[in-house]
């Protein structure tokens, strides 16, 4: 079934309801370096294990400048815990030379630019720009994407794509724009508590009436 901006409000409203802390970023960070590092971080980890490496790692090395200064075995011992911690400290090194280099120590307000720092995808970018800049957001990680395809909200494969899609229903210039990225940290939370990779818990899901997989699952076993 096709979906517009009011079952979108909707599905919104529903997983607030349900999450009520849950439509925000849930690492832990006093600047945008710290938030790009943190997200750096929580790849194939928990934002909790994040949060608890973090302010040892910050108390270290604060900002773009001292990260950049580095010795880059001191940033793998801080971060050991995270998993992967060797490509992580590297790109983070490297993320912090850039600022410094060729940002003037500042991280850029942009995607183009965020985008070409290492270890920064389309993701982290977009999340620096809607949680430290404030600005309309599309996050898409790898829950959102499941998500939005059992709910039938598109089809698309790419990140870039389905960006393009929650653009349409929910336009940088609307009024309320800010509702895409708390829409991408409830469904964030969805698929960490309800609709988990290849086991959603369709009995409990609090949007099941909006979702074309359920609907579907429903139909077969009722036919």
């Amino acid at each position: 079934m096709e979906k517009n901006r009011e079952e979108l409000n909707e599905i919104i409203r529903l997983l607030r309801e349900k999450y009520p802390d849950g439509d925000k970023c849930s690492l832990t960070f006093k600047s945008p370096v710290q938030l790009l590092v943190s997200t750096i971080l929580s790849a194939q980890c928990t934002d909790v294990r994040v949060n608890k490496v973090t302010p040892s790692l910050f108390a270290r090395f604060p900002d773009a400048a001292s990260l950049a200064l580095a010795d880059v075995s001191e940033i793998e011992e801080l971060i050991h815990s995270c998993g992967l911690y060797r490509s992580k400290a590297a790109n983070i090194k490297k993320c912090a030379e850039m600022i410094v280099e060729r940002f003037d120590g500042t991280v850029p307000d942009n995607i183009d630019d965020l985008t070409k720092l290492p270890g920064t995808g389309r993701k982290t970018a977009n999340l620096v720009i809607g949680e430290w800049f404030g600005r309309p957001a599309y996050v898409i990680d790898t829950h959102v994407k499941r998500i939005w395809h059992l709910i039938g909200i598109t089809d698309s494969e790419t990140p870039e794509s389905i960006e393009r899609d929650l653009r349409l229903l929910i336009p940088p210039e609307d009024p309320e724009a800010s509702d895409a990225l708390a829409l991408s940290h409830l469904l964030i939370t969805h698929g960490r508590n309800t609709c988990k990779a290849g086991r959603p818990d369709c009995a409990v899901c609090c949007i099941k009436e909006h979702c074309d997989h359920f609907e579907k699952k429903h139909a077969k076993r009722d036919g």
